[in-house]
């Protein structure tokens, strides 16, 4: 399957959190360069903890902080929010690719929402340097993607060369 050949539905920053969640991310974003960004996207969190928009944003705050362990924990939250939305194993290596031919159409929004997610927990655990773990992320991702669609190629053949380094 093509990963980019079908219409974009239901993208998670089209759905609204309540007004006081809305508000503390806006807060978040305003306050970033004064550096109290943090505990308004805390406090959203505490009040949105299954939202996209709150860990979405709590990853790019922590990834700029360059915290990447507090944005691993994000990104892996919004995985498992992800997750029961396409009806993937719970475990991510046992995906194979008939989890995604046997989605319906209009949840492929949400499954290249789910790789592009998985992408990132690999990409934070290769700065991380836990290159074994990175790599075979990338390969599970190329394994679904032949076309490449999502973009981990290129990463893991960063991983391949780092390791080829140590």
């Amino acid at each position: 399957m093509d990963l980019l050949d079908f219409e974009a539905q239901g993208l998670y920053f089209e759905n609204q959190d309540a007004p006081e969640v809305e508000t503390m991310i806006k807060t978040a974003a305003e306050n970033y360069a004064s550096g109290d960004a943090e505990l308004p996207l805390l406090r959203a969190y505490f009040l949105a903890p299954n939202s996209l928009n709150v860990l979405v944003a709590l990853n790019r705050f922590y990834y700029y902080q360059h915290r990447l362990e507090d944005a691993l924990a994000a990104t892996l939250k919004a995985l498992a929010v992800i997750r029961p939305l396409v009806d993937f194993p719970e475990d991510w290596q046992e995906i194979q690719a008939h989890h995604i031919n046997n989605t319906p159409i209009n949840l492929l929004t949400q499954v290249r929402l789910y790789l592009f997610t998985l992408k990132a927990i690999g990409f934070l655990n290769m700065r991380l340097e836990r290159l074994d773990l990175s790599k075979s992320i990338f390969e599970k991702l190329i394994s679904l993607d032949s076309k490449d669609r999502i973009g981990a190629q290129g990463l893991l053949e960063l991983v391949l060369k780092r390791q080829q380094e140590t």
